[in-house]
């Protein structure tokens, strides 16, 4: 219908209206103002693009042909296991009980034998009429009284002579059999008998057979429970399943879009009450965050509770690892290995206490041992001896949280720089030929050129906070480790720093932002969470506070945390668990190894690790600074420096011209933020730049040279 008006024209036409093809001299009163012209708006059809259009849709989400668990030979074998394991258990409970459940039914046989005869007597006797004729003789009504005793007897007499006809018969071959037939078949017909009668004296408040309860084994997971356990954690609306609930591994894989306006990190936050409603185990349930859009949820429900699944270290009895390569580091919920490669990176772990820190730095300590060619420098600082199985192949080895321990890191720090810069020299001047993916040391570099000293070093800083938190060593330390944390990942330097305190105060921001690999395990809230995983990680629905920490000997999460080197590659790892026994094992196989191939190095070889020299260029000015004088021009203090020390400064004097000297000195002191400045000495040469004896730091004392 379309309704049309126009104005009146200005000679004073009388005002007409067009109403469904009429013309009108009113409008209906539900139409519109006479200057509003409205037209019925035609239906839009969206828009769905060409049949081939449609079809790439629909290919584009289409299900895997391959179901999940026949993609790969693991998961198969893990399915069939779990089946076999099933059915077998199952089969052999009900078998064991099978005696119980046979002197249980033989025993209902009485009442089955009085069930039955008191249906046959009530059919007999027509029972179910009986009420009818009460109420007809209760009347007085003696013809209806009349036409029921006529009905009776007529459905009533067949019913008797069928039943003298079929008793009277079974009867006689009843008893004919007992004394024809052979004992044992008596008794098979006397058995059958009774079972059968006690079938009809079933009770429905006690089942003939036992319920099968498997604590670790659970039943199949199906969208009505995910529904209804949504429903009670409150999440009211339309549920819709984007694929159909599917074996994943060992367990179950459900991909749904939740209702309009709920995000799926709600279920993250939620974990707890989920599983509770679901009535499983916490550590079966696992919800995360899909990526095609934030209402897109996936929850993977284990079969059984992942913890009783004992998963040993593949490298706990026999082989070797690679520092240069990938080792195993720990498992997925679904069981899968999720191997580690730590050259070219730095580490980052954080928990809380009991969230399973030693289980993961001993996995890669352990790594690091069995391979004959990697330096171990360990620095236990809680004390604890968790990774003494690995102190006689270790470089270095520090245990305690006491100041001398600290100022023990704070030295192998420094001394850690200087490897960089050894290192960093050998590779600058290396042909480009030996480097084709650039500037870093490779296994390959290490194994062409053994003289130079380029295998890996894996160096564990343990609860690193006790080093940045102490008085007098942590602000160094910061330094030190920060320009560490930053170069010496491309030289085959690995750090590995754990801490239960994830806060600004105890992990550096220069040290917490150039982290690589990050794991964080239970921690308590979102700001912790990010320090560790990076910032906007929280928000991305990557949230190590859905984790527990150990309680008492029930482990719950422990070891178990977000594995990530960036928001697209964040998985759920639980680490492997390694006993203290079984890690001495290893240490000794590592010592084997190691004896071996002659590479022992450092404490492990019987050698004193001496402190590294940690003079800089300020204390180097200090030294030949001219007794007396407050200001001293650069281009004096370059000749003076190179004959103090000519190993390092000789090469400066290479440069003519005082000016290109003092530019020099210039930039060597910037880093140690010691300015220079235009000076002008009459007894000296005029005007030139220099640097001012106020402007140098402290002096060292002797007591600072000893610590």
């Amino acid at each position: 219908m379309a309704l049309l008006s126009h104005r009146p024209e200005e000679s004073g036409e009388v005002e007409r209206k067009v109403f469904d093809g009429e013309i009108v001299d009113e409008a209906p009163t539900d139409t519109v103002r006479v200057d509003e012209v409205r037209v019925d708006a035609p239906e839009v059809l969206d828009d769905t693009g060409s049949w081939v259009a449609r079809r790439r849709a629909l290919l584009a989400d289409a299900p895997p042909i391959i179901p999940p668990y026949l993609r790969t030979r693991e998961q198969l074998e893990e399915t069939a296991r779990w089946a076999v394991a099933y059915y077998a258990h199952v089969g052999a409970f009900h078998a064991t009980r099978s005696p119980f459940y046979m002197l249980r039914l033989m025993a209902r046989s009485p009442r089955g034998a009085g069930r039955l005869i008191g249906r046959w007597v009530a059919w007999v006797a027509d029972a179910q009429a009986a009420p009818v004729h009460a109420k007809v003789a209760a009347s007085g009504d003696v013809q209806a009284w009349l036409v029921l005793s006529r009905e009776h007897s007529r459905r009533v007499k067949p019913r008797r002579i069928t039943s003298a006809v079929v008793a009277v018969p079974v009867a006689l071959a009843m008893l004919t059999a007992v004394l024809v037939m052979p004992a044992w078949v008596s008794g098979l017909g006397v058995w059958l008998l009774l079972c059968l009668l006690g079938l009809a004296g079933g009770d429905p408040d006690r089942p003939l057979i036992a319920r099968y309860v498997a604590a670790q084994l659970q039943r199949p997971l199906a969208s009505p429970e995910i529904e209804a356990a949504l429903e009670a954690i409150g999440i009211k609306g339309k549920v819709d399943f984007v694929e159909q609930i599917a074996v994943d591994g060992p367990g179950w894989r459900a991909e749904l879009d939740l209702p309009p306006g709920v995000l799926a990190e709600r279920l993250l936050d939620k974990r707890k009450e989920l599983a509770g409603a679901m009535r499983r185990p916490l550590q079966c349930v696992w919800p995360s965050v899909g990526s095609e859009h934030p209402s897109r949820a996936v929850l993977w429900v284990a079969k059984r509770d992942p913890r009783t699944i004992k998963r040993a270290w593949p490298l706990l009895a026999d082989g070797q690892a690679d520092m240069y390569a990938a080792f195993p580091f720990g498992v997925t919920p679904r069981g899968e290995t999720v191997p580690l490669t730590l050259i070219g990176t730095n580490v980052l772990i954080g928990g809380v206490m009991g969230s399973g820190k030693t289980s993961a730095v001993l996995v890669i300590a352990l790594a690091g041992a069995l391979d004959p060619t990697c330096q171990l420098w360990l620095f236990e600082l809680k004390g604890s001896g968790d990774m003494e199985s690995v102190q006689p192949v270790a470089h270095r080895y520090v245990q305690g949280d006491d100041d001398e321990h600290c100022h023990a890191a704070l030295d192998a720090m420094y001394a850690l720089e200087a490897e960089l810069k050894r290192r960093k020299k050998i590779v600058a001047a290396l042909p480009v030929e030996d480097v084709p993916t650039g500037r870093k040391v490779t296994r390959a570099l290490a194994d062409k050129y053994p003289h130079l000293d380029l295998d890996p070093i894996l160096a564990i800083f343990d609860e690193v906070h006790t080093v940045f938190e102490h008085p007098e060593v942590g602000k160094e330390a910061a330094e030190v480790a920060g320009r560490l944390i930053r170069k010496a990942r491309a030289y085959g330097i690995i750090l590995v720093l754990t801490t239960q305190k994830p806060d600004g105060d105890s992990i550096p921001k220069m040290v917490s932002d150039n982290a690589i690999v990050r794991f964080c395990l239970a921690i308590t809230g979102h700001i912790a969470n990010d320090l560790v995983l990076g910032t906007g990680m929280y928000k991305r629905g990557i949230r190590a506070n859905i984790f527990e920490p150990a309680e008492g000997d029930d482990p719950k999460d422990s070891g178990t945390g977000w594995l990530t080197r960036s928001a697209t590659s964040a998985k759920i790892v639980r680490a492997y668990f390694i006993g203290q026994a079984d890690a001495r094992a290893v240490g000794r196989r590592a010592l084997a190894l190691r004896t071996a191939a002659g590479t022992l190095t450092g404490e492990a070889a019987g050698r004193t690790v001496e402190p590294v020299v940690r003079e800089t260029i300020a204390d180097h000015l200090h030294a030949v600074w001219p007794e007396g004088a407050d200001r001293v021009h650069s281009h004096r203090l370059v000749e003076a420096l190179a004959a103090y020390r000519p190993e390092l400064y000789a090469p400066w004097l290479e440069e003519d011209d005082p000016a290109a000297r003092s530019t020099t000195l210039a930039a060597a002191l910037k880093p140690h933020r010691i300015p220079t400045h235009q000076l002008t000495i009459r007894d000296c040469c005029g005007g030139a730049k220099g640097v001012r004896h106020q402007d140098l730091p402290p002096a060292k004392t002797p007591a600072d040279d000893d610590e």
